[in-house]
This record gives C-alpha cells, sequence and structure tokens, in this order.
C-alpha cells in the first residue's frame, strides 16, 4: 500500500510546497501593491485627516476598498478551480475535488491572508501625521 501510495504521496508534497510558495508570494504581492497605493495617496489621507476624519475611519475605508479587490480574485479563482477540479481526480484519495468544505477552507485562509497583508499598510496610512503629509509636496 505504501509502494502504490508513494508517487502520489510525492506529487502533493510538491504541489503542497508549490502552493505555500504561492499564497507566500500573493502576501508579499499584496502588501507591496496596497503599501505603494498608501504611499502615493499620503497627501490625500492627510487632507482627510486635517479636515476631521478619524483614524478608524481611514482604516476601514482602506481594508474595504482593498478587500473588495481580494474577495472578487478569490471568487475568479473559485471559479476557475471549479472547472479545473476534473484534472486532480488521479491524485485525491477518499476526498472529491469540488469539495465545499474545502473550496470553503481555502477561501477563508486565502481572504485572511489577503487581510493580514492589507492591514499593515493601511494601519501605517491611518497613522499618518496631517502636517507631514501635507508639508511633504
Amino acid at each position: 500500500m505504501g509502494a502504490s501510495m508513494g508517487n502520489r504521496r510525492g506529487m502533493l508534497l510538491l504541489l503542497s510546497i508549490f502552493a505555500a510558495l504561492s499564497l507566500l508570494l500573493a502576501a508579499v504581492g499584496m502588501y507591496s501593491v496596497i503599501s505603494y497605493a498608501m504611499s502615493r495617496r499620503e497627501q490625500e489621507i492627510g487632507i482627510r485627516m486635517a479636515l476631521g476624519a478619524q483614524p478608524a475611519q481611514i482604516l476601514r475605508q482602506i481594508i474595504w476598498k482593498a478587500m473588495r479587490m481580494a474577495l472578487v480574485g478569490v471568487a475568479a479563482g473559485a471559479v476557475a478551480s471549479l472547472a479545473l477540479a476534473h484534472l486532480l481526480i488521479k491524485l485525491l484519495y477518499g476526498v472529491k475535488p469540488t469539495d465545499p468544505v474545502t473550496f470553503a477552507a481555502v477561501a477563508a485562509i486565502l481572504c485572511g491572508v489577503a487581510l493580514g497583508a492589507i492591514y499593515l499598510p493601511a494601519r501605517r496610512a491611518a497613522r499618518t501625521d496631517p502636517l507631514l503629509a501635507l508639508r511633504y509636496e
């Protein structure tokens, strides 16, 4: 039994390593894109804060806007995964390739990673000193 499953285990281990690296690259990419966008909008955020916006409002706005993009990406990925799930039938044992629990767990993990990657630059932007942001130009 172990010898017959050895090839599948190797393929799944390799697939798992690539999936973990992809998740890490996605998190770093999302962090850098949001961080860059916040650095470009620093003056706008400073003006909003000078006009009375609270840091919590700025934080919520940034997180909500970025999470909408992440949710669209997760939804598109779920649709693509459903379309390509039949390619994994030979690698899976005891699990259907369209298992709804697995799809929900993966979507939750991806949204959690996206939220973590978004939160750090959003928090930094919400702590922007309005005086320094306006004086920057």
